[in-house]
Parts: structure tokens; C-alpha cells; sequence
């Protein structure tokens, strides 16, 4: 057990039989009434965002979760498949489960899998991912980087917004919890 006190960004705690992992969180102390803890936690479940209120000292259970090494192997079908790097185990992960993720995974990429009591609950990205320019607007000279942004795709399909000397093969180091272009690789 441990003290909503004591939350931390990233922490993984059950709640109301759920898994969640808290995204944010704010002590307050109102000039009238008792202190309380006000929280925005994802469940790892199903992806969902809420906001949770837990009275000052209240106690909710930690939950153990394993981060597993694993390889991104190859689609088939719906499912995803990973490959443990220790013990050649492979996973498959439907691909509603991963949406997200999807959009920054290439083949051979090393990713860890969060796992809970033999249950793969997702996929954790690294903070940023190199990826292939497949199609943009050429880059016109004298543009600068100080200047405006246009479109790109990317070799996973995402989209994102590129300052306009990018060209088409460039390599961009791309931050994966915004989506957003962080410069070239």
C-alpha cells in the first residue's frame, strides 16, 4: 500500500479493480475543509483518461508492474508481434491496444512491454524514435529554420509538422509523446 501522499508522475497503482498509471497530480489545502489529493491517472487497460479526487492520506495499492525488453518483430493480421530478447518468447498484442504506439514502431525496434501477472497490458516507447521523410514538399532554398513548418509523412504513416528545409529521405529524431518533430537525426 502507499500514501496518495506519496504519488509520483509514472507511479502504477489499482484502483477500483482497475490498473492505472498517474499522469499528473496536485496536493491541495483549502482554506476550509480537509486536505486532498487531485489526480489524472490512464488506465492501462483501455487507454482511458481520468481525473480522481483521494483524500489526504488515503491509501490505494501499488501495482507491480514488469517492463519486459522485448523486439518488434512484424504485423499479422490484427496482431502485433513482440519477441522477449532474453528468453525468444513471443507476444502478440491486438492492434486496438496499440494505436498509438503503432504510429512510431518499425520493424526490429526494441520497445518495452509492460507486463502484470502474465497480463501484457501495452507498449512503452522511448522518449524519442528516428524515422524516415517518405513524402513532402520540396525544400526551397533560403528557407530557414526559423520560418514556418509544412507537412510530412513519415515511414510509419504519421504525420507531422516540419520545418520547410526537410526533404523527403531525411532522417528526424521525433518525440513520441507529443507526435512532434524534434530535429533531424
Amino acid at each position: 500500500m502507499i500514501s496518495v501522499n506519496d504519488f509520483k508522475t509514472g507511479l502504477t497503482i489499482e484502483v477500483d479493480g482497475g490498473l492505472w498509471r498517474v499522469l499528473d497530480f496536485q496536493h491541495v489545502k483549502p482554506g476550509k475543509g480537509a486536505a486532498f489529493v487531485r489526480s489524472k491517472l490512464r488506465n492501462l487497460r483501455n487507454g482511458a483518461i481520468q481525473e480522481k479526487t483521494f483524500r489526504a492520506g488515503e491509501k490505494v495499492e501499488k501495482a507491480q508492474i514488469d517492463n519486459r525488453k522485448m523486439q518488434y518483430l512484424y504485423a499479422s493480421g490484427d496482431q502485433h508481434v513482440f519477441m522477449d530478447m532474453e528468453s525468444y518468447e513471443q507476444v502478440e498484442l491486438p492492434a486496438a491496444n496499440i494505436e498509438y504506439e503503432l504510429k512510431f514502431l518499425k520493424e526490429n525496434m526494441e520497445v518495452h512491454i509492460m507486463m502484470f501477472n502474465f497480463e501484457t497490458l501495452g507498449v512503452e516507447l522511448p522518449n524519442t524514435v528516428v524515422l524516415e521523410v517518405t513524402e513532402t514538399e520540396p525544400g526551397i532554398k533560403g528557407d530557414t529554420s526559423s520560418g514556418g513548418t509544412k507537412s510530412a509523412t513519415l515511414e510509419t504513416g504519421l504525420h507531422v509538422q516540419v520545418p520547410f528545409f526537410i526533404n523527403q529521405g531525411d532522417k528526424l529524431i521525433i518525440n513520441t509523446s507529443e507526435a512532434a518533430y524534434v530535429s533531424r537525426a
